[in-house]
């Protein structure tokens, strides 16, 4: 099937269509990544991220251009944003009055405060997991509490690779719409 009839479908919520999508194309996204992170943890991130983004806002595709052009622009600017954090993370800059600069290493020992807020959004994020149906209440467990990586998943779930980055995208993305949701009330 041509990439416009997949997009075509795509737009209507064909869930098919976004499984052939990624399919297709995961693999390109993904070695593009791996040579750019040359760490394939944050290759499968960014590229998990990217058909996120892609998939949320494939009505702004323009057909004028490759899709995997647009899908490789994705991934650079998602993989622009996790350099980004990273940087954040390490370094603080500290300037006085004389224009003197300091960098110092950022504390990232909690305090008692920050694990009593720690328990109380892992207890609220249990929460929010249990309201998943159970396939997707799996996936989340074993990617982020068992720490498994998407070959070891698939492995445990006897399941082609494909399907459990596909299914995890959708936990993810499940998830994080019952969490804005509960928010708003």
């Amino acid at each position: 099937m041509e990439i416009t009839q997949l997009i075509a479908k795509a737009l209507n919520g064909d869930q098919n269509a976004f499984t052939s999508i990624l399919d297709k194309y995961w693999n390109e996204v993904y070695s593009f990544m791996l040579k750019k992170t040359e760490n394939e943890s944050d290759a499968d991130d960014v590229t998990i991220e990217t058909f996120s983004k892609a998939f949320e806002k494939i009505s702004s595709y323009n057909p004028e251009y490759q899709f995997n052009t647009w899908l490789i622009t994705i991934a650079k600017n998602v993989y622009i944003d996790l350099l980004r954090k990273k940087k954040s993370s390490i370094f603080i800059n500290i300037s006085d009055n004389h224009n003197n600069q300091a960098f110092n290493v950022i504390d990232t020992s909690p305090s008692a405060e920050d694990k009593i807020i720690t328990e109380q959004n892992l207890k609220r994020l249990l929460q929010y997991i249990k309201l998943l149906k159970p396939h997707y209440q799996e996936v989340i467990q074993l990617r982020y509490f068992q720490e498994l990586s998407y070959q070891e998943i698939a492995n445990e779930l006897n399941e082609p690779l494909n399907n459990v980055k596909v299914k995890l995208l959708r936990a993810k993305k499940l998830l994080a719409e019952i969490i804005t949701t509960n928010k708003k009330k």
